[in-house]
């Protein structure tokens, strides 16, 4: 276990050791383009900042105004005939739209159920076989300035929806 320890604390000295190596090697100023990446890299923040700002707001506006719990009541006769429990739609619904929201939303349903339970199984299942969509679709799209995004978008959705039904699915077989 020591060798792992030595490679995982030397790994990104390593790293950059051989790139300033190969910079020198090469004839490169090393720091200039080190500081031309990072000039880079902070317009690339500046440019996401106002779609991160949308996002989060809309995540807490959501959060907060107490539509989750309205939308909940409202589909969970149909989630109850499907045999889906109706604790993990509102993890289902803010998965796509945020990592942070829906990291709170399953550790508040792994303290309310247990982490052993079939909807804490759903709900850490769920965490892992999806992905925050409309982040994602939205940094890489900012980055790149696309503005037509809807196939994009709807099939990221349906890859979101087959992660979640067989979640469900599979954890309910497990069971």
């Amino acid at each position: 276990m020591s060798v792992v320890n030595f490679l995982s604390a030397s790994a990104i000295p390593l790293i950059i050791i051989m790139i300033i190596t190969y910079g020198l090697k090469e004839k490169k100023k090393v720091f200039d383009i080190f500081i031309d990446g990072a000039k880079e890299g902070i317009e690339i923040v500046i440019g996401l900042f106002p779609t991160l700002l949308g996002i989060f707001l809309a995540v807490g506006l959501l959060r907060n105004s107490g539509i989750l719990d309205f939308i909940v009541k409202t589909i969970s006769p149909i989630t109850n005939l499907l045999k889906v429990p109706s604790q993990i739609l509102p993890l289902a619904m803010l998965r796509p739209i945020s990592g942070s929201g829906s990291m709170g939303i399953a550790v508040d349903i792994m303290k309310q159920n247990g982490v052993d339970t079939l909807i804490g199984k759903i709900a850490s299942t769920i965490m892992g076989s999806t992905e925050t969509t409309f982040y994602t679709i939205a940094i890489y799209t900012a980055c790149v300035k696309v503005k037509k995004i809807r196939f994009v978008l709807a099939a990221a959705l349906l890859a979101d929806l087959a992660g979640m039904i067989t979640s469900v699915i599979i954890c309910q077989i497990m069971s």
